[in-house]
């Protein structure tokens, strides 16, 4: 049995793990997750280099991005988890009396895949977003052979957490929904 991770927010003071993960080996770097937050202005910036401070100024700003996953007290996982609206569109439906969060991107320390993490950066973001308020959480997976997107995990592990498919966002994303 692999050792659980501990979760934390992404806050201004956790900044240099957020940096540290990012930077490492294998990570997003070339994103840091501003693929789905990115306005149509820093749509027009391609590479890391240019979004890594767009993030940095959010997380300063005190805008809810995600958790960083802790084994041993190093960061080595990611689950971008906040209110929907603080991302661009998704596909999902109007929130209407709902206070929906999205769940859009997770990245586990290669070395560590194969392991369960992957379910615990879902129950991590679950339990996160009910805590702040969250009363639907949305998740966007994607088949395991689907040749993209990737990173916003796979349909299966969503099921076996209860979230259930309510439709398509775009032709490979399943639009996947859990009542918290």
């Amino acid at each position: 049995m692999a050792p659980r991770l501990a979760f934390h927010p992404v806050t201004k003071a956790r900044w240099s793990d957020f940096e540290a993960l990012f930077e490492s080996r294998g990570a997003p770097s070339y994103c840091w997750c501003m693929s789905w937050r990115a306005t149509p202005e820093d749509s027009k910036l391609g590479s890391g280099r240019e979004r890594k401070p767009m993030m940095k100024a959010r997380v300063e700003a005190g805008t809810t991005v995600g958790l960083l996953g802790y084994l041993e007290g190093r960061p080595v996982a990611w689950v971008s988890v906040a209110p929907r609206e603080t991302y661009r569109e998704l596909g999902g439906p109007p929130a209407g009396e709902e206070t929906v969060w999205s769940l859009v991107c997770m990245y586990i320390d290669r070395a560590l895949r194969g392991q369960g993490y992957g379910l615990e950066l879902i129950e991590a973001a679950r339990d996160y977003a009910r805590r702040r308020g969250g009363t639907v959480l949305e998740a966007y997976p994607v088949d395991p052979e689907s040749p993209s997107y990737r990173f916003m995990g796979f349909v299966p592990a969503f099921q076996r957490l209860g979230f259930e498919t309510v439709g398509r966002a775009g032709s490979r994303r399943h639009l996947m929904r859990l009542t918290l």
